[in-house]
């Protein structure tokens, strides 16, 4: 795979050999209708000898607008980043959603996009698509501004799945729900979550499964329980079980973690990333009558898990 250009404002668009064709949304989870609208610049680039620029922003716009009404992230940016890659994208721009940002009317984003490219010759967005303050741009603004300024603009149809359209939101309320299966067929891919390791306490060490103590960067988890996972550490595939909530076991009034423990495998992780797939519910969380009942129990999770997880790989 190629090296990847990140770019973090419009003006550096001017560096990017053109005609530039630009897929630009949100794109929290990469899902299957945010793949449609990237697929397409890509396809276009391709058949016109351009170059494909996926254009996004950070932080999620409703964290800045409505940050009581935000929702939990399905991707991080650091994590969406590496997803969008995945699909071929060779430049991306995250561009920093500040209050500046959000006033700006959206002829003047569209026209300084249109002015830093060399030269702009098609934006592809989602099929309900709005920007700009107040959300005031939409596919017809986006259009008359096209024909003004020589670009195309192409408006994906939404993608649907037993009869429901794919979106953000129905995603995230599958994976609270649990229903990763569901949330798996509307992202294209099992679910996922990237985190960086925080330094724990330790005690899974003690039981005889070490484990790595997940911070997520604001993203969704599934219900509280364990579940067999695949983790991806400097592009090493792994195996193991993840335990989602607060321990009761160990602690009085814990905090809800994300521990993961890798089979066969004892490495300091401490600030490492990690990519963790989840590929099967195992169990909810539940408190034990000691240390022992559940080190007992957790060597059952983990012979479940891999069988879980061979049964998968076949």
């Amino acid at each position: 795979m190629q090296s990847i250009t990140l770019l973090h404002s419009i003006a550096e668009l001017a560096g990017v050999p053109g005609p530039l064709f630009l897929a630009i949304g949100v794109f929290d989870g990469v899902h299957l209708g945010h793949q449609a609208v990237i697929g397409r610049a890509l396809a276009d680039a391709r058949s016109a000898g351009g170059e494909a620029v996926a254009v996004t922003f950070d932080p999620h716009p409703m964290r800045l607008l409505r940050p009581s009404q935000a929702p939990r992230l399905l991707t991080s940016t650091p994590h969406k980043i590496r997803l969008i890659e995945n699909l071929g994208v060779r430049c991306i721009l995250t561009i920093p959603f500040t209050s500046e940002f959000a006033s700006k009317a959206p002829e003047d984003f569209i026209r300084e996009i249109a002015a830093a490219a060399n030269p702009l010759q098609e934006i592809c967005v989602g099929y309900a698509w709005s920007f700009g303050k107040g959300r005031a741009g939409n596919l017809d603004l986006l259009a008359e501004l096209g024909d003004s300024l020589g670009f195309n603009e192409v408006g994906v149809s939404a993608v649907q799945i037993d009869g429901q359209i794919v979106s953000s939101t129905i995603i995230r309320a599958a994976v609270e729900a649990g229903d990763l299966a569901a949330a798996a067929r509307f992202l294209g891919r099992a679910y996922q979550i990237w985190g960086t390791v925080e330094a724990g306490r330790r005690l899974g060490r003690t039981l005889g499964f070490p484990t790595a103590n997940l911070s997520a960067h604001c993203e969704q988890f599934p219900p509280d329980g364990v579940y067999a996972v695949e983790a991806l550490w400097r592009e090493q595939q792994l195996r193991g079980i993840v335990n989602i909530g607060i321990r009761p076991t160990v602690e009085l009034a814990g905090k809800r973690t994300l521990e993961l423990h890798i089979f066969d495998f004892d490495r300091d992780l401490y600030g490492e990333e990690i990519e963790v797939t989840f590929r099967g519910f195992i169990r909810p969380e539940c408190k034990f009558n000691g240390l022992e009942e559940l080190r007992f129990q957790i060597a059952l999770d983990c012979k479940q898990a891999r069988e879980i997880l061979a049964s998968n790989a076949t």
